[in-house]
């Protein structure tokens, strides 16, 4: 059978840009994008031509940051999707290469991120499960000094967005996949877990780290939208969303006490 053709629509690099505008996106703003290639219809040059429309959206005095994150880097007790032999897991802890800010690649983000985490001049965050790479000005104070205990939290790129007024682009992504939200669960009792992953020089390491997880976050997002402004829009075929950093961390730092309560959280821990 002969291939069908493609779902539109058709979208170029200067009409993404033109959308951006129109949404809200700002000139010299910092910001936060997550983001789904595939939801955006039939792009002409992919995610190149994405990344260029958000550069020319934000100009020379913008800085546009993006999630690189290596779930891989984990232990191998812990996959699940697909899940290895137990008879590999020591072989695979011994073996596992270590996390290089210049070329281990991101997973499970999208390629627009990859596309950005290999863009000349981006500069990538230190720590070997949740980094962020970032292009602009502001770049190497955002990624610069990112803990390597510290997945998501005061020592990350978020509370640096945080504190520079930086805004989320959800850009055909959902509420599961803000890192946001995350931020707030280092403000609030929450249980700690050992994450295993390899060591800088060589070998295997066990860290203590605040349990993560977005379980809910779908729930948390329609409240946050309901309750404080939320720019919504479309880019092409995609549903596309933008709101300041702080906003969202203030309002999950008062949503998950009450719906995702510590008691529950303590009994599944997640990572």
């Amino acid at each position: 059978m002969p291939t069908p053709p493609p779902a539109g629509p058709l979208l170029t690099r200067d009409g993404i840009a033109a959308q951006l505008r129109l949404l809200g996106v700002e000139a010299g703003e910092t910001l936060l994008v997550h983001s789904s290639l595939s939801s955006l219809g039939w792009v002409n040059g992919g995610a190149v031509a994405v990344v260029r429309a958000l550069l020319d959206t934000l100009g020379p005095s913008g800085t546009l940051v993006v999630p690189t994150q290596t779930g891989d880097q984990s232990d191998p007790a812990a996959w699940a999707n697909p899940p290895v032999p137990e008879e590999w897991w020591d072989r695979i802890r011994a073996t596992m290469p270590p996390y290089d800010p210049a070329i281990t690649r991101s997973l499970g983000v999208g390629v627009i991120p990859e596309t950005v985490r290999t863009w000349p001049g981006a500069l990538r965050s230190a720590h070997p499960q949740t980094s962020f790479a970032a292009l602009g000005p502001r770049a190497a104070g955002i990624v610069d000094g990112h803990a390597r205990d510290c997945r998501l939290g005061e020592h990350s790129p978020l509370a640096r967005l945080e504190r520079l007024g930086a805004r989320v682009l959800l850009l055909g992504a959902d509420y599961d996949a803000c890192t946001s939200f995350h931020l707030a669960e280092y403000r609030i009792p929450s249980p700690l877990v050992s994450v295993g992953r390899p060591a800088p020089g060589g070998g295997w390491e066990t860290v203590t780290e605040v349990s993560i997880t977005s379980d809910r976050f779908d729930e948390l997002g329609h409240d946050f939208e309901r309750d404080r402004p939320v720019v919504r829009g479309t880019v092409g075929a995609a549903e596309a969303r933008l709101f300041p950093v702080a906003d969202a961390v203030a309002y999950a730092q008062r949503w998950l006490p009450v719906h995702r309560p510590r008691e529950e959280e303590f009994q599944h821990p997640r990572v």
